[in-house]
């Protein structure tokens, strides 16, 4: 298949781009390199470096698909600064899907999140039939998306899949998260592991969990990466979908962290404290609605992760290429 990839110089974007190849599909990459890097599109690819609300001049009748992950995705900008999260994340889909329609592109994997959700009410596994109640812009977008997907499925035939991330992490050779800022726990930790910050921070210890720390889903990158695969598989024309990608089950603060001290033999000095507001206890994925529509489930645990992602960080230290 031709395809188009948007924010393919991103983390996700970067490993799914190179799983396509793989296979064996002729990939575009378009990406405007707010966040992305050039050097972590794959060897393969073509790169048109610009942003998504330009997509018409890089889309035609030949493409047989888009997967779709080009967006700003930090929950605190989007509080502190909304209208460019909705001018990208929305109005930058309702470019593109505009543009697929006047091509006859009928086919469309969206990176979705689990922030549609908001602040869950219990500590149950998340399914996809549970209340969206975001929190923040972010979040609110990404479900304003996904009615938009549903609403085109309706009227012009789209076939779409929207596949709502919880935590992922990991690294697939060389594409790895290279965020900045980074905010997420396992890259921060391999922080200090790797000597660039003395410290992490623990946000809450006060947690109705076992050990009092927040509980999340984690997810390889390669996993998620190979569910967009399937998924891009097995759109439906005039069908929208939607599926949560997680593990089903979760790992504390602490539990990573004992993983990260295991997996890299440093100590890994952490300072804990307060919540932070709005972070739920456990936010965990139930993925029996992606095992049955896409036949996939997530094959690699967190020691797998944790090293896959630290292999990545040293070998961009050996490279002089870090951070």
């Amino acid at each position: 298949m031709k395809l188009l990839v948007t924010g393919g110089a991103g983390y996700v974007g970067s490993v799914v781009t190179a799983l396509l190849l793989e296979a064996g599909h002729e990939v575009t990459v378009l990406d405007v390199l707010s966040a992305g890097h050039s050097d972590a599109v794959p060897d393969g690819a073509s790169f048109v470096e610009g942003d998504v609300h330009g997509v018409g001049r890089v889309l035609d009748p030949s493409f047989d698909a888009v997967l779709h992950f080009a967006g700003r995705s930090l929950v605190g900008e989007s509080v502190q600064d909304p209208g460019p999260y909705w001018h990208t994340n929305v109005g930058g889909t309702l470019a593109l899907v505009e543009a697929m329609r006047e091509h006859g592109v009928g086919r469309l994997v969206f990176s979705s999140t689990a922030a549609v959700y908001g602040d869950p009410p219990s500590q149950a596994p998340l399914r996809e039939s549970d209340p969206a109640a975001p929190t923040n812009p972010y979040g609110a977008g990404k479900l304003a998306v996904d009615h938009l997907l549903a609403g085109w499925a309706r009227a012009h035939g789209l076939g779409a899949v929207s596949l709502r991330y919880f935590n992922v992490a990991g690294a697939h050779g060389g594409f790895g998260e290279r965020h900045d800022p980074e905010t997420h726990l396992i890259p921060n930790l391999l922080k200090v592991a790797s000597g660039e910050v003395e410290h992490a921070s623990v946000h809450g210890t006060d947690y109705p969990t076992p050990d009092g720390t927040a509980v999340r889903d984690y997810l390889h990158v390669r996993d998620l990466a190979d569910a967009h695969v399937r998924a891009l598989e097995r759109c439906v024309p005039g069908r929208h979908r939607v599926l949560n990608l997680g593990s089903g089950g979760g790992y504390s603060v602490r539990e990573v962290l004992a993983a990260v001290r295991r997996i890299t033999g440093h100590p890994v000095p952490v300072v804990d404290g307060p919540r932070r507001p709005g972070d739920p206890a456990v936010l965990v994925a139930a993925n029996d609605r992606a095992r049955e529509e896409l036949g996939w489930r997530p094959s690699r645990g967190l020691d797998t992760i944790v090293a896959d992602a630290w292999g990545f960080v040293r070998g961009r230290q050996e490279e002089g290429t870090a951070p």
